[in-house]
C-alpha cells in the first residue's frame, strides 16, 4: 500500500509539473500585457518597460517557467500586478466558498444519485425505473446556465424562497447555510442524474455476481443483498468519477458564482481574465489543478479501500 501511494504521489507531481508549465506557456499566448495593466494608460515605454525587468518579463520563456516552478514549490503565487498583494492571500479568502459550494454539490449528487440509482436497480423495468430513467437524462441534458437562471428566478425571485444574490451574512451559519442550498443543488443536479444512471448499470452487473446468487440461495433478504454486499461494489465506480468530476464541478460552479454573485475561486478567475491579471489567472488555475489532482488521489486511495480485487493488485 505504501509503494502504491507512493507512485500516486510521484504521478500527481508529474501532472502538476506539466500543468503548470502548460499554462505558463499558454500565458504568453493570450494578448494582453501584464506591465501595461498594472501601470496608467498615461505611462511611458521607459516605465513599462523597468516595471517588465522587475517582473522578470524581459528574461526568455525557460528562466520565467524555472523561476515560476520555484515560487509555486515554496508557495509563492507572486503579487497582483493592480492590488500589489500577495495572490495567494486573494486566493486564501476565496477558496473556502469554492470547496464549501463544491463539496455540497459532491454531497447532493451522492445524497440522491446514489439511492435513487440503488432503488432503480432493484425495480428494473417497473414505472420507478422509467421515471428515475427520464428524469436523470433529462437533467442531464439541460444546460448548466439554464438550470441556473431558471433557478434563480422561480425559487429566488417569484418565490422567494431563497436570496438570489450573496453568499449570507458573516458570522451567520443559518445564513450562510441558507444562501448555500439553491446553488449547490443546481451545481449538483446534472450529476444527480449522471450517477443515477451509473449506480444503476454498476448495480445491475454486481447483482449478477455469483457471490450474489449464492446469498439469495441461501434465502438471504434482496435489500440486505442490496446495501449490504451489492452496493459497497457498485458505489466504487462513482467514487472514480467523482474524483475525476471534481475539475467539472469547480469549472461548473464558475458560472453559479457568478449568477448568484458568490465569492470564489470562478469569480476570482473571471475577473483577472476580463482585467488581464495574469498573476491571479495563473495562481487560481495553479490550485485549481492541485485540487484537481489531489481528488484523484483520494479517489485512487478509497477505490483501494473500498474494492478488494484493488487491493490483492498492489
Amino acid at each position: 500500500m505504501l509503494i502504491y501511494l507512493l507512485r500516486r504521489l510521484l504521478l500527481a507531481a508529474s501532472v502538476m509539473l506539466v500543468a503548470v508549465s502548460l499554462l505558463f506557456c499558454l500565458v504568453f499566448l493570450v494578448p494582453g500585457d501584464p506591465a501595461s495593466v498594472a501601470l496608467s494608460p498615461r505611462a511611458s515605454e521607459a516605465q513599462k518597460q523597468a516595471l517588465r525587468v522587475t517582473m522578470g518579463l524581459d528574461q526568455p520563456a525557460p528562466v520565467q517557467i524555472g523561476r515560476f516552478l520555484a515560487r509555486v514549490v515554496r508557495g509563492d503565487l507572486g503579487e497582483d500586478v493592480l492590488t500589489h498583494r500577495p495572490v495567494a492571500q486573494l486566493i486564501a479568502r476565496a477558496l473556502p466558498n469554492t470547496l464549501v459550494l463544491a463539496l455540497c454539490a459532491i454531497g447532493w449528487a451522492m445524497a440522491l444519485g446514489i439511492p435513487l440509482g440503488c432503488w432503480a436497480a432493484l425495480r428494473q423495468n417497473s414505472w420507478a425505473d422509467r421515471i428515475i430513467g427520464v428524469l436523470s437524462i433529462s437533467v442531464i441534458a439541460l444546460p448548466a446556465f439554464v438550470v441556473t437562471i431558471y433557478a434563480l428566478l422561480i425559487f429566488s425571485v417569484t418565490l422567494k424562497w431563497f436570496p438570489a444574490i450573496g453568499a449570507g451574512h458573516r458570522g451567520d451559519v443559518a445564513s450562510q447555510l441558507h444562501a448555500l442550498v439553491l446553488p449547490s443543488l443546481t451545481v449538483a443536479l446534472g450529476w444527480i442524474g449522471y450517477l443515477s444512471r451509473l449506480v444503476r448499470a454498476s448495480m445491475l452487473e454486481v447483482l449478477k455476481e455469483n457471490h450474489i446468487r449464492t446469498f439469495r440461495a441461501f434465502g438471504m433478504p434482496d435489500r440486505l443483498i442490496a446495501l449490504r454486499y451489492a452496493l459497497p461494489i457498485a458505489v466504487v465506480p462513482v467514487v472514480s468519477v467523482l474524483g475525476v468530476g471534481i475539475g467539472s464541478l469547480l469549472s461548473g460552479a464558475v458560472l453559479t458564482k457568478i449568477v448568484f454573485a458568490r465569492p470564489g475561486l470562478g469569480k476570482l478567475a473571471f475577473d483577472s481574465v476580463i482585467s488581464r491579471n495574469f498573476s491571479v489567472v495563473m495562481g487560481t488555475v495553479v490550485v485549481t489543478s492541485g485540487l484537481y489532482v489531489l481528488a484523484n488521489l483520494i479517489a485512487d486511495v478509497i477505490n483501494t479501500c473500498l474494492d478488494p480485487r484493488v487491493r490483492q493488485e498492489l
